[in-house]
C-alpha cells in the first residue's frame, strides 16, 4: 500500500533513512543505522570521502617532527629549539583542527540532519581499525627508541622513582574506564538507556581523573625530582611515550564527551551505535597501550640486567 494512503499525517510518519527499508524516527541520526553486524546496505562511498583525516595526519606529523626538532636542538645546538617548539605548536593546532572537522563531518552533522545520507556501520568501524593499526607504528617508533636506550648503560643517572601509588591508581582508573565503557555499550544494545548513560558518564569521569593524575605525576617529577623532558635520553623517552599516550587519552575523553552529549539527546539505540562502537574501539586501544607502557617503561625501567 502506498505510504500516502496509510492515513497517517505526513508529520507523524517515520522516514526510511537507512536504504534497507528500516524506518528512521524523526530527529535521530541516520548514519548510526545499518545492519548491526556490519552489513549496511546501499552504502554510498562518496559520502565517506573527507579531507579531514589527511589534515589531521599532516598535523600529527608536524607535532612529532617539532618534538624531535626540539630535542635535537637542545642536544646539538645545530637547530634553535624554538623552531621545534613552533612547529610542534602549529602541528598540534592543525591536528586538533583536523580531528574536530572529522568529528563534525562524520558524527555531529548527520546527527543534526535526520534526512542526511545513511552511513555504513562497517565502513566507520573498519576505518577506525585501520587508524589504530597505523597508530601502533607511532607508538612503536618511540618504544624502539626506549629499547635502544635500555640496552645501553643501565640504569641511567637521571632515573627517578617511577613506581608508586600514583601509577597504580592511574592504571586502575584507566582499566576500570575500559570496563565501564564495555558494559555501557552492552547496556545500549539491551536498550537500557539509563544504565547506558550512567556507565558512559562514569567512563568520562574516570578518563578525566586519569588525565589529572598524569598531570600531577608530571608536576611531582619536575618540581620534586628535577626530572624533565631534557633529563637525558631516558627523560626524552619517558615524557615522549607518556606524553603521546596522554594526548591520545585527551582525544578519547573529548570523543566520549561528544557521545555523552548525543546520548542525552537520545540519539543512540540498539541499532544506532556506530559512533559508540568506534570510540569504544579507540578507548580500549588506549587502555591496552597504557598497560604495555606501564609494564615496559615503569616496571621495566626498575629492572636491572
Amino acid at each position: 500500500m502506498d505510504a500516502g494512503a496509510s492515513g497517517e499525517p505526513s508529520s507523524e510518519r517515520e522516514r526510511a533513512g537507512d536504504g534497507a527499508s528500516r524506518r528512521v524516527p524523526e530527529g535521530q541520526a541516520p548514519e548510526e543505522y545499518g545492519d548491526h553486524r556490519g552489513r549496511g546496505d546501499h552504502d554510498d562511498h562518496d559520502h565517506h570521502r573527507s579531507r579531514w583525516p589527511l589534515i589531521a595526519a599532516v598535523g600529527a606529523g608536524g607535532l612529532y617532527i617539532g618534538f624531535g626538532g626540539y630535542i635535537f636542538g637542545r642536544v646539538t645546538d645545530i637547530v634553535p629549539p624554538v623552531i621545534g617548539v613552533a612547529l610542534a605548536v602549529v602541528g598540534t593546532i592543525v591536528l586538533l583542527t583536523g580531528i574536530a572537522g572529522w568529528v563534525e563531518q562524520a558524527f555531529l552533522a548527520p546527527a543534526r540532519d535526520a534526512q542526511g545520507a545513511p552511513k555504513s556501520r562497517q565502513s566507520y568501524v573498519s576505518t577506525t581499525l585501520l587508524f589504530l593499526a597505523t597508530d601502533v607504528s607511532t607508538f612503536g617508533a618511540l618504544f624502539v627508541y626506549y629499547f635502544f636506550v635500555r640496552v645501553g648503560t643501565w640504569p641511567p643517572e637521571e632515573l627517578p622513582p617511577l613506581l608508586g601509588s600514583l601509577v597504580a591508581i592511574n592504571t586502575a582508573l584507566l582499566v576500570t574506564s575500559s570496563v565501564t565503557f564495555h558494559f555501557a555499550h552492552e547496556a545500549l544494545e539491551s536498550d537500557d538507556r539509563r544504565r547506558f548513560l550512567g556507565l558512559l558518564g562514569t567512563t568520562l569521569a574516570l578518563g578525566a581523573v586519569f588525565l589529572a593524575g598524569q598531570a600531577y605525576e608530571y608536576y611531582e617529577f619536575v618540581t620534586a625530582e628535577g626530572f624533565t623532558l631534557t633529563s637525558g635520553i631516558f627523560g626524552s623517552a619517558f615524557f615522549g611515550l607518556t606524553g603521546l599516550h596522554g594526548l591520545h587519552v585527551t582525544l578519547g575523553v573529548g570523543g566520549i564527551a561528544v557521545l555523552c552529549w548525543r546520548a542525552i539527546q537520545g540519539q543512540y539505540g540498539p541499532e544506532r551505535d556506530t559512533s559508540v562502537a568506534t570510540v569504544s574501539l579507540y578507548w580500549h586501544f588506549v587502555d591496552a597501550v597504557w598497560l604495555f607502557l606501564v609494564a615496559v617503561l615503569y616496571v621495566g625501567a626498575t629492572v636491572t640486567v
